[in-house]
């Protein structure tokens, strides 16, 4: 059993040297108490609440639509089921643009009203002065660099970021940015494998990745893209685990089929 395997709690201490010793960091999303304990349970590093479940969880097409409120309820519902793994809350859109002192205010509620452990948060210099402002507040936060879903209606599409020398350039002092001014980690997505490597050497703090390579210091995916629940969905950096989609499906039918036909339930399962 590894040491890692015995840690009651993951915290930034935790995470910090997990980096520092070279153990690859696995984190996943969730968004409600049971699969959070099945994800916990399971030995999950980090449990990532996001701001996808505007799309996995209520069918938007982009993660925007989300408000606090609603992810505050999905944050209080996987805290209840994860034990051990470090939960992290992502800042819905709108909630840090509008200045550092209502960033503060949403990230105390976040933490207040959840019991979360951290939050994540989408930009680099722009937004340095509410990022600074919440880390002084006592709160961790997690940078978000590269593809920023949020940021959706500017870029124009979901495809590779920091693809040439200026916007490379960039990330990497909006990086170097971030680790000055506090963040205990930070996520790339969608980058140059070269790129998110060459990050990852220069911070301290863990830089994980989503579609950013194998050269960084942990992974992240959405539970429904890898468990193969969200059919629709086939980036080049997804790696379906599971195809639930048909497990379910063949289940549901087969629960339909006994219905009709009345054989459930049966003698032994009637009271």
């Amino acid at each position: 059993m590894s040491v890692h395997s015995e840690i009651k709690k993951v915290t930034t201490k935790v995470l910090a040297d997990m980096k520092a010793r070279g153990e690859k960091i696995s984190m996943l999303t969730a968004y409600d108490y049971s699969m959070a304990s099945v994800i916990d349970q399971a030995g999950m590093d980090i449990i990532l609440v996001g701001d996808s479940a505007s799309n996995v969880m209520a069918g938007n097409a982009t993660t925007l639509p989300i408000t606090l409120d609603q992810i505050i309820y999905h944050a209080q519902c996987v805290v209840r089921g994860a034990k051990r793994a470090f939960v992290v809350v992502d800042m819905p859109f709108g909630t840090t643009e509008v200045g550092k002192e209502e960033a503060v205010k949403s990230a105390v509620r976040i933490m207040k009203e959840s019991g979360a452990d951290a939050v994540k948060i989408e930009g680099g210099e722009e937004l340095i002065d509410s990022i600074r402002a919440i880390i002084a507040g006592g709160i961790p936060v997690m940078g978000h660099l590269g593809l920023m879903p949020q940021s959706i209606n500017q870029y124009g599409s979901f495809a590779l970021r920091a693809n040439d020398d200026a916007e490379a350039q960039k990330l990497i002092n909006d990086a170097l940015l971030l680790e000055k001014a506090g963040c205990c980690s930070l996520v790339l997505e969608k980058i140059p494998a070269a790129l998110a490597k060459k990050v990852a050497s220069q911070l301290h703090i863990p830089v994980i990745g989503i579609g950013a390579g194998n050269g960084v210091d942990g992974q992240v995916l959405v539970m429904h893209d890898m468990l193969g629940i969200n059919k629709g969905f086939s980036p080049k950096f997804l790696r379906r685990y599971a195809n639930l989609f048909d497990v379910m499906t063949e289940a549901l039918q087969h629960y339909i089929s006994d219905v009709k036909s009345g054989d459930f339930p049966n003698e032994n399962e009637s009271y």
